[in-house]
């Protein structure tokens, strides 16, 4: 059996929640190098995922200096997505990075271009696309059933639950708050499942209305006011090429009752869907109005079953293996992970400037 052999970048919360775990369900992976900043991190993970013999580094472009390394994940903080997959790509190796791409389209740009100037597979870490109701879903839009689908509304909204941990309060790390990190995932489920690349303009805004409070009923406890330098709330208007219209609403602290996150509404000339309550499926049949509801708790394929059986990261990690055996296209292509990050970008400068982003090409 041909083994893949994978070196992680970046030992911290995703890829010990994530990537690693789901890495070490496949028979013909061997993690065989692990790199972080904070060599206790890396060794714990060597000790816990790594072949016998697994190396352990602080400075990445070592790990990158090992030949046998075919693929590399990138699991660090968004500043050092771009640089760290260049480098990786450039070093011949396959790259998936965690979303989102990048903090920036020119630096999303530099990734997408490397990776077609090497010839190496790059593919960014959108697991949400792997649940039962994103496949089905998709399978429904691209059957054609819902039409010429014309609205949609990408939804990530928290009530109170903002993550304490980390760096995701940090601004110069992260590039921004709730809608670079969990607005990118149901922004990027609902260009995929509107198949719909094209963004024309955008109009954005952004709030820090709960960065300063304190007695905060948070999920994860209160956050430190001092260390809270993103938005809590950012909202995008997004207008595609072809007219259709997309809203983006992100938050971690909100004051809602019904919170939603990474999840889409679809509306299309002939039917519409939504994942509010469970996956429905709205249209008309006899001249009445229908709500259908798949059930995903009973039967059907594997793929398909959200409930049972292996994670939406677990089959997101195989595909991508498989696509590095087979030579085969990567379960998120670039080409579409680029265009979420453009639009996450037009939303933050549009709120910054006050003005409409309208693009160039």
């Amino acid at each position: 059996m041909r083994k893949v052999r994978v070196g992680i970048i970046g030992c911290g919360g995703i890829a010990n929640g994530k990537h690693m775990p789901s890495l070490s369900k496949i028979e013909e992976v061997e993690m065989v190098a692990f790199c972080d900043i904070i060599e206790e991190r890396a060794q714990k993970s060597a000790e816990k995922f790594g072949i016998e013999g697994a190396k352990v580094y602080t400075d990445y472009k070592e790990l990158l200096q090992d030949e046998s390394i075919e693929v590399v994940h990138v699991c660090t903080p968004n500043r050092s997505h771009s640089f760290i997959t260049v480098d990786a790509l450039e070093s011949g190796k396959h790259v998936m990075c965690e979303k989102p791409m990048a903090k920036t389209y020119a630096e999303a740009k530099k990734m997408l271009e490397a990776s077609e100037r090497t010839g190496k597979k790059l593919t960014i870490g959108y697991q949400q696309r792997w649940r039962g109701d994103s496949q089905y879903l998709k399978q429904v839009c691209e059957n054609g059933e819902l039409g010429d689908i014309y609205y949609g509304r990408a939804i990530a909204l928290r009530r109170r639950a903002v993550p304490t941990w980390g760096v995701f309060l940090n601004e110069y790390e992260q590039g921004g708050g709730p809608l670079i990190d969990i607005g990118t995932h149901a922004l990027d489920l609902t260009l995929w499942m509107m198949d719909n690349y094209k963004p024309k303009m955008v109009v954005g805004t952004k709030y820090k209305k709960m960065g300063d409070q304190k007695q905060t009923a948070n999920a994860w406890g209160d956050w430190d006011p001092e260390k809270y330098t993103v938005e809590d709330s950012a909202f995008g208007f997004v207008v595609m090429e072809n007219g259709a219209t997309i809203s983006v609403e992100s938050s971690w602290a909100l004051n809602i009752a019904d919170p939603n996150e990474a999840v889409c509404l679809l509306a299309g000339d002939k039917a519409g869907a939504d994942m509010l309550d469970g996956l429905r499926i709205n249209y008309v049949k006899n001249n009445r109005q229908v709500i259908e509801k798949p059930d995903f708790k009973t039967g059907g394929v594997a793929f398909f079953d959200g409930d049972k059986g292996a994670s939406p990261a677990d089959l997101e990690a195989r595909a991508w293996i498989n696509a590095v055996i087979n030579d085969t296209e990567p379960p998120t292509k670039a080409s579409q992970a680029i265009v979420v990050t453009r639009i996450l970008e037009a939303i933050y400068e549009s709120a910054e400037t006050g003005k409409p982003v309208y693009f160039e090409d």
